[in-house]
């Protein structure tokens, strides 16, 4: 129930302050069936969000039309990428040693295509197709979660370019942001329909 009101675009807007400046406050619905339909919808958004966690019809299984065509990797010649040749080495500037060891993200190089989404480049042979904008943008913990990603595994930090199942894990990312974008307004309704109706916290007795 948590997880699902705290990834409510509208819940996060609405207690941007508090959030910012001291815990959060979760309201808690009056009644079994809400808060039942509220953590189900809560148990989705884990699933999504965590790596090791199969999700059907995004990252297994048959995957719906709509993810099918998010973050194909593909050289910018057509062929295959080979990891022996170097096409899955990041070299494109998505990260640099700061002070102290500390990693700092880059620009890297990012295209927009025509229809408002990006190629996100790993070096000059190879990218990431069609990732839209809002999950490019899409952040948790005040952190563009891909660029967070690749800003770690640049060649030069990393030691060695990515392995295949590395590269296949950025796809897989990308479709789990966009599920979780899918479901915003589920998440929104969910919100609304707890605060409608939220348990009566008996008074303090001083």
């Amino acid at each position: 129930h948590v997880l699902a009101l705290g990834c409510s675009p509208a819940y996060l807007a609405e207690n941007a302050d508090g959030i910012r400046q001291d815990w959060p406050r979760i309201p808690l619905p009056e009644t079994k069936e809400v808060l039942s339909a509220s953590a189900a919808l809560g148990r989705r958004v884990a699933a999504l969000l965590d790596p090791l966690t199969p999700f059907i019809g995004v990252t297994t299984g048959k995957i719906e039309e709509g993810f099918k065509m998010i973050a194909s990797l593909q050289r910018l010649d057509g062929g295959a990428a080979n990891p022996e040749s170097g096409d899955l080495d990041l070299t494109v500037g998505w990260g640099h040693a700061g002070k102290e060891g500390v990693t700092m993200p880059g620009k890297g190089r990012l295209v927009e295509r025509a229809d408002g989404a990006y190629d996100v480049y790993l070096n000059e042979v190879a990218c990431w197709r069609n990732v839209p904008k809002a999950v490019w943008e899409y952040v948790i913990g005040g952190y563009q979660v891909i660029k967070k990603w690749l800003s770690y595994r640049e060649r030069g930090l990393l030691g060695r370019g990515l392995t295949p199942d590395e590269a296949r894990y950025v796809q897989e990312m990308t479709r789990r942001i966009a599920a979780l974008i899918s479901i915003q307004t589920l998440l929104d309704e969910n919100f609304h329909r707890v605060t409608a109706d939220v348990w009566p916290w008996p008074a303090q007795v001083s």
